[in-house]
This record gives structure tokens, sequence and C-alpha cells, in this order.
């Protein structure tokens, strides 16, 4: 069995090569959560090789994207006695460890090449959605995420742990404009959860003021970005709010999405992540034909669809190599 991992700022995914096992672990870097003991219990699926693609160097833990790197993958090498590597932009061959930072979209993007060819690739998790033009074999993206974010490949938004007021700067309640506070009050997951539009099980991060993942609890936030409680202004105002943030966040993915494929001249999606049933919709909405992942590959392979590339790519890899 080969194990592909993505070890990300916010959260670990795990995925074999065969897709029969994909897991994703809420890992806040930041708060020096147990990444070793989540790296133990991958390894004791003893897998004959693990293969890796590393975003959370970013995290604020670390000083600089460099030592981010080395601590991440000195985790691994520690955790799995088994043959580890690791994937950079230019593949599993690299002599310059920066080439490993935030290099899971190029993994997504070479197995696409291969088994999907010309696209439009975008993934959206729980903080950031990417974008990258897939043309000729070979993805088109830039290769940093300076770049990326610069070039409009990397939105930094995601389906929960984006922060309310970073999508709506100032909501419709009653008739009146008001400006949302800038403060940590709610996320987009209290404006999904609230609308119905996910689970409790699906707010898979924390909530901003540590109480419940429940209704209430999400409508009362809401309440709190525009400093009011939920008694003053009532849920449907909390709602309204809810609603106004995620027609925000979708004419935000909209625009990106038809930057990159007008820029690029593709007229096919392939959408992944937990965010992937909003790239349909934007999708659609902008007459682009959608191919939603978890169509091929089932829905938990879509989630930590990075972790599971690297771990096909590795495969191929290795029987590339017995086969000469």
């Amino acid at each position: 069995m080969i194990l592909g991992l993505d070890i990300g700022g916010a959260n670990t995914k795990a995925a074999s090569s065969d897709g029969v096992f994909a897991e994703s672990v809420y890992l806040p870097l930041w708060k020096h959560a147990p990444l070793e003991d989540v790296l133990g219990g991958f390894a004791a699926r003893r897998p004959e090789a693990v293969a890796v693609v590393i975003t959370g160097e970013l995290a604020d833990c670390f000083p600089c994207k460099k030592e981010g790197i080395s601590a991440l993958t000195g985790a691994v090498r520690q955790a799995f006695s088994c043959p580890a590597h690791f994937w950079g932009a230019d593949g599993f061959s690299w002599t310059d460890c920066m080439n490993l930072a935030a290099a899971n979209w190029a993994a997504s993007a070479a197995l696409l090449a291969r088994e999907v060819g010309d696209c439009l690739f975008v993934d959206m998790g729980s903080t950031t959605t990417d974008l990258i033009p897939i043309r000729d074999g070979r993805a088109l993206a830039a290769r940093t995420d300076f770049l990326r974010l610069a070039a409009g490949e990397l939105v930094y938004m995601g389906l929960l742990r984006t922060r309310i007021d970073a999508q709506l700067h100032v909501a419709r309640i009653g008739g009146r404009k008001v400006p949302l506070a800038p403060e940590f009050f709610a996320i987009m997951a209290d404006a999904r959860l609230s609308l119905g539009e996910i689970s409790e099980q699906r707010y898979s991060c924390e909530t901003p003021d540590g109480a419940g993942k429940d209704r209430l609890s999400a409508l009362r936030r809401l309440a709190r970005s525009v400093c009011a409680d939920l008694e003053e202004i009532g849920e449907l105002a909390a709602l309204a709010i809810a609603r106004q943030a995620c027609e925000r966040q979708m004419s935000i993915l909209v625009a990106a999405l038809e930057r990159q494929a007008e820029s690029h001249e593709l007229r096919r999606v392939v959408a992944a992540g937990i965010g992937e049933g909003l790239i349909a919709e934007a999708s659609a909405f902008l007459g682009l034909e959608c191919l939603p992942l978890s169509q091929i590959y089932g829905e938990k392979i879509s989630d930590v669809f990075p972790a599971y590339a690297v771990a096909r790519l590795l495969e191929a890899e290795i029987s590339e190599n017995e086969g000469h």
C-alpha cells in the first residue's frame, strides 16, 4: 500500500493509492497540534512507501517557509520507517527544499493531466481555493503561493474557515446598510450551517468562540458579527447576513473561474474538495462544463485529492522503475 499525505496548516489529509483509505484530520499547526501523533497513527497502517505534499510551511508557528518545510519533512521521516518521497513543483526530483513549498496543487494537476486532459482544475477546501489551468499535459500555474495569489490562481477563501467579514463588508439588514465588525466573530461555516447547506459533522474546524456547532450557536455568532445579540436583531436578520455572505463568496468564485477560463481558453472545469458543489454551481452560471471528481473517484477522495494524487504518482513511478 502506498500512502499519500497532504500536510496543510489547518488539516492533514491522507489517502491510499488504491482509494480504499481516505481521511482528513483537523490539525491546526499554529496551535501546536499533535502532528507526530497523527502521523504515527497513519504509519501504523504499515505502508510500503509514503508520498507527501506540504502546504503547512506557511503556518505562522514557523518563522519562515524553509524552517516549516524542514520541521514537517523531519516529522514525516521520524514517524515512518518506510521510504518517504516528497513531491515538489517539479515532481519527486528536486534539489532545493523550497521546491516543496505549497506544491499540493502540482500533484493534483500532474495526475489530472494524465487521466482527464485539458481542463481548469478547481479545488476548494476549508481555507483556500486553487484554480489550476491544465493544457497539453502540464499545469500552467505559477510556482509559488505569492505568484499564484497575484495571478488569481490561488483565492484565499474556503468553504468553512474564512471569516464572514472578509467576504462581506456591509450587510443589508432591515433597510439599513450595516458594516460588519472586522473581528473573528463568525466564519463561513456558520453561514452555511445556519442555512442548512452543511451538517454539524461537516463543520470540521473550530468555532470562533469555542461554543457549539449547532444552528443556534451559529446564528448567535452571525448576529455578533454586526455587534448584536441574536435576540436583538432576530433570526431572520442573522440568516440575511448568512445569505449575503454566501452570495458574495459565490460571486468571488465566479469571477475567479471566469478569469482563468477565459485567459487559458478552457471550457471544462474539474471540481474537487469540500466546496465541489459550489464550483459546479459557479461553472453552470458561466456555461462551463463541470466534472466533479466525486463522480470519478468518490466523495472521500475528492475531499483529500492531493493526498490521493501524490500516492498514485508515487505508485506509477515505482512501477515504472521496477519495469526497467
